[in-house]
């Protein structure tokens, strides 16, 4: 925690004006709900693969290579590269923007706004989703998820990692311990976002299929990108890049 974060402790419930992160609290809540939505989709319609859950991943391929019936080795290994692959492109983006939060934030999403127009057109098949397409997909998501986790984790917002709640139930208790009931709501709810994009994600898919939710997910995206491009004008004090905690 820094000396300011320390001259803030019961902040963590301002989403839209905190006094370091200004709207980023509100931006990444978004991206999580999209996040429930984003593994909803390949879960349930690309055969039981994570998009941004890349630890789920690993199990999948662990079971995969016993030859437990339904699960896909190559889905779960695509996004798996396709991740990796995206978070190396975030670490070049932040090298380059990550001195401007906010527009490292927005080149971010416009990066994965077109990779989700992509996954978008190749969905369109008029019938069931050929192995091929699937695979594309599901790289092309991957990439965008890997691409967010690492912009994400540079931008630094307690409990907002968007992708991973392991931490952030953690979190929860840590917070509590110590009386931060502010922190421990923000905790909460990426947790309830989270939940809430994946019921979503599943009743999209499972009533008007995976075009549908991929559409879903651009819309969002398109959301961000706006929101951000507009409070990314200029140098708000909240769009420069703070020391992580514990460098």
């Amino acid at each position: 925690m820094t000396t300011i974060e320390a001259a803030h402790p019961r902040r963590g419930g301002s989403y839209f004006a905190h006094p370091l992160h200004g709207p980023l609290p509100a931006i990444l809540l978004l991206l999580t709900f999209g996040t429930g939505l984003v593994d909803a989709i390949s879960i349930i319609g690309l055969g039981r693969v994570f998009v941004a859950n890349m630890t789920g991943n690993v199990v999948f391929v662990g079971f995969a290579l016993a030859r437990v019936p339904g699960f896909s080795l190559w889905g779960s290994v695509v996004a798996l590269a396709g991740f990796l692959l995206g978070a190396g492109l975030g670490s070049v983006a932040i090298s380059r923007f990550g001195a401007h939060r906010g527009k490292l934030l927005r080149n971010a999403l416009i990066v994965q706004l077109v990779l989700f127009v992509s996954a978008l057109a190749a969905s369109f098949t008029g019938g069931t989703l050929p192995l091929s397409r699937q695979l594309l997909i599901l790289a092309v998501g991957a990439l965008a998820l890997g691409i967010q986790n690492a912009v994400v984790r540079h931008l630094g917002v307690p409990g907002m990692t968007t992708t991973v709640l392991t931490m952030t139930l953690t979190g929860i208790g840590s917070d509590l311990r110590h009386r931060d009931f502010a922190m421990a709501a923000r905790h909460l709810n990426a947790v309830l976002v989270m939940l809430i994009g994946a019921g979503v994600g599943a009743i999209v898919l499972s009533t008007l299929g995976v075009t549908a939710g991929i559409l879903a997910v651009t819309i969002l995206l398109v959301v961000a990108v706006t929101a951000t491009a507009i409070a990314a004008r200029g140098t708000p004090d909240w769009a420069v890049a703070r020391p992580r905690p514990g460098s």
